[in-house]
């Protein structure tokens, strides 16, 4: 009997729709881009990239995206993997607090964060004024260089490599350390000789992470790399396409075609050097070493306070007043405060409310379809059972949102206009200039963060499970809605936080998709600030950041009674 007549009716159904959901969203789009881009009078051909290599600004923008991604990747590897090993093998005080506090960063908006730190940093700060330490008026911002627009992509990005360090951790059994600790190793000789040996790929891992990040981040790149002129690669794209003409999609498809071979180049690097450094270890996972600071624990504590009292609170009190002023470089004083931006965004600004409900309803609908496909295709790709028919589907749908996760969200914004800018076959709607549009982009875009939780869930369970479910007669679907789906639902609920959080507050994706009527929170800052209104950006900056801590802190109080690893960031 093949593989083919060995599935059910269930099986053969969700691998057709595995299938459809690979080839319209991620082979169409891709496929169309690499069309467009990597051809010549309507053959394939690698002239339009050689004659976009000749030109100076191309050349110019794809050095500095590599080199602001590559010493912010450093930069966020080092400062994460201290402050992982310092919350995750100490005896430090409120961890579950500063964990909080440090992984906000990653929540809030890009651009949010670059405005906050210009509205910290320069000659009309009133953070800085209240200090007597303003810069004098008229002298350049600071953070209007390359040094900026690096020096914020390392703190956005910190935040990734102290998720996945934590993890790894985690899963490092506790024997090792306790071997090392009785053979008479110091906390740094441990550290040295076994925790960096055994974190070699994961610290690989996350530098590429912080890399890939950095290599597509539009808001921080656009809002600081466009005063000081630091074009980079997606910033030329938004430049591009922004000034129209008959050749601007060609133009456009082809610098995105080079930024993805450099994000899938740094994926395939990575792959390579994490199958040399590979380490493998036995036993079951077990909470890390807890080593006494003695001492030392009020040192480290107040670093971790003045780590986030910098990167966190100042940037933000700078960006509240500023938001509580008239006009950006007033003072803050009795006279000058107005709660006027704040009404003027949320009462006189119909795109504001707009902007709520468009993110919300989009980031929702996707974080809940992704924990669908992540279940359907982690189970398929595991196969705890013994048919595995639908494992090349599984693989296709697994590899696509690998690449989609490398390759910058302005890309796959390109890839998703030359996809749909007609009307749809058969049915002639058109989905350009349409909220749905956005919404099948995020899908493609954040699959892979859903996925890689569920996977790892499925690949612990037991083959035996499934097996006694088809002996006992059960089909397909009474087998994963009564047995494997409750198994993995936290992994699946895990991922969908992380796919709304990070869709919610997303510019880059959207920045290229969005039109009048279907704005996210993250272009209406983006085009508050774009055309000058600052104290309404910042006030709206406001508003999105006390919305994304109290969702943060609700999913956080809410994880106290639900399975452990629902909410990703509790220990």
């Amino acid at each position: 009997m093949t593989r083919l007549q060995d599935l059910s009716r269930g099986e053969a159904m969700s691998l057709a729709a595995l299938l459809l959901f690979f080839l319209v969203l991620f082979a169409l789009p891709l496929g169309l881009l690499a069309k467009v881009g990597l051809s010549d009078a309507g053959l394939p051909s690698l002239g339009p990239l050689a004659e976009a290599l000749q030109s100076g600004s191309v050349r110019r923008a794809a050095w500095r995206s590599f080199e602001s991604a590559a010493v912010s990747g450093l930069g966020a590897l080092v400062l994460g993997t201290v402050l992982a090993l310092a919350l995750g093998l100490t005896d430090v005080r409120m961890k579950g607090t500063a964990i909080f506090l440090l992984l906000l960063p990653m929540m809030i908006p890009p651009q949010v964060t670059a405005i906050a730190w210009v509205q910290a940093m320069g000659p009309g700060s009133p953070v800085l004024g209240w200090l007597g330490i303003a810069p004098p008026p008229g002298t350049p911002h600071p953070l209007y260089s390359a040094f900026g627009v690096m020096l914020l992509l390392t703190f956005q990005h910190t935040p990734l490599v102290i998720l996945v360090v934590l993890a790894a951790l985690r899963a490092i059994p506790r024997e090792m350390s306790e071997a090392a600790r009785i053979s008479g190793a110091g906390p740094l000789r441990l550290l040295r000789r076994v925790l960096l040996p055994l974190l070699a790929p994961t610290l690989l891992a996350g530098f590429m992470l912080a890399f890939v990040s950095a290599l597509g981040n539009f808001g921080i790149q656009a809002i600081l790399g466009i005063p000081a002129r630091y074009t980079t690669l997606p910033v030329l794209i938004w430049r591009r396409l922004s000034s129209f003409g008959p050749s601007v999609l060609t133009d456009v498809a082809v610098i995105s075609i080079l930024l993805a071979i450099v994000a899938g180049l740094a994926i395939i690097l990575q792959m390579a050097l994490q199958r040399r450094f590979r380490a493998h270890v036995t036993g079951p996972p077990q909470p890390p070493l807890r080593i006494a600071l003695g001492r030392w624990r009020p040192a480290v504590e107040a670093g971790l306070g003045v780590y986030i009292l910098a990167t966190l609170v100042l940037p933000l009190s700078a960006l509240l007043a500023t938001a509580l002023v008239r006009t950006y470089g007033l003072p803050l004083t009795a006279q000058t405060v107005t709660f006027d931006n704040f009404a003027e965004i949320l009462f006189r600004q119909a795109a504001t409310a707009r902007a709520f409900v468009n993110s919300s309803l989009t980031a929702g609908a996707a974080a809940l379809v992704l924990a669908a496909v992540s279940v359907l295709t982690g189970m398929f790709l595991a196969r705890p059972g013994r048919n595995r028919a639908g494992r090349p589907v599984a693989a296709l749908v697994s590899g696509g949102a690998d690449m989609s996760y490398a390759i910058p969200g302005l890309v796959i914004s390109i890839a998703f206009i030359l996809a749909f800018i007609r009307p749809l076959p058969v049915v002639g709607l058109s989905l350009y200039n349409t909220l749905a549009i956005i919404f099948l982009a995020y899908l493609t875009a954040f699959l892979s963060i859903a996925l890689k939780p569920v996977v790892a869930a499925f690949a612990q369970l037991d083959p035996a499970l499934d097996d006694a479910a088809r002996v006992s007669g059960a089909g397909f679907g009474l087998r994963l809605r009564r047995i494997l789906a409750p198994v993995v639902a936290p992994a699946a609920a895990s991922g969908a936080i992380l796919v709304f959080l990070t869709a919610y507050n997303e510019v880059t994706v959207s920045a290229l998709l969005w039109s009048a009527g279907n704005e996210t929170i993250g272009t209406a800052i983006f085009n508050y600030e774009d055309g000058g209104y600052t104290t309404l950006a910042a006030a709206m900056s406001c508003v999105t950041v006390v919305a994304t801590v109290a969702l943060m802190a609700a999913l956080d109080r809410a994880g106290r009674h639900l399975p452990p690893g629902v909410v990703p960031w509790r220990m």
